[in-house]
């Protein structure tokens, strides 16, 4: 071995590896591009000190919900506090504002419901029904928010790359 060498431990390897990955892939699209979500900001240290490919499905998504409610509650006011509805029941309808991905298995949809109060749906891939369906626009003299199209945009900003990627050309 020449001096630079060094002998690693798998240990240190994990933590390296944990290291560079400065966070696992996430993506959120909303119509307001000025929105903060929680696919968007950092991982603590707390959460990447332990690489994902470690951590049990349920622990990850432990984790990932802890960002997402810290996410909500900070755009909350003092007048507000953070409640919790679960999907399957007669929760309502959400007008949809954002949608975004954590992997492995989190999908969320951003949104308010029929009354305009602010919603958010946490949901496993494994449990995802997604029923859409059209409402009025909120104020009439305002352009309705088109989500879909900001989400086939950001594809398609992606989609050269894939391609060439796929094919093994440049």
């Amino acid at each position: 071995m020449s001096g630079g060498d060094q002998i690693r431990t798998t240990a240190e390897a994990h933590e390296e590896a944990a290291l560079a990955q400065a966070r696992p892939n996430a993506r959120v699209v909303h119509a307001d591009p000025d929105i903060s979500s929680a696919e968007q900001k950092p991982l603590p240290e707390a959460i990447a000190r332990k690489p994902v490919e470690e951590k049990s499905p349920a622990e990850w998504a432990y984790e990932r919900l802890i960002l997402y409610i810290q996410n909500f509650e900070e755009q909350l006011d003092g007048d507000h506090e953070i409640a919790m509805g679960f999907a399957g029941s007669d929760s309502g309808v959400m007008r949809i504002e954002g949608i975004g991905f954590f992997d492995p298995d989190i999908v969320t949809f951003y949104g308010s419901d029929e009354t305009g109060a602010k919603t958010q749906l946490i949901q496993h891939v494994t449990q995802l029904n997604v029923m859409l369906r059209a409402l009025p626009k909120q104020v009439d003299d305002e352009a309705p928010a088109r989500i879909g199209f900001r989400l086939v945009a950001d594809l398609e900003q992606e989609a050269p790359v894939e391609a060439e990627t796929a094919h093994g050309e440049r």
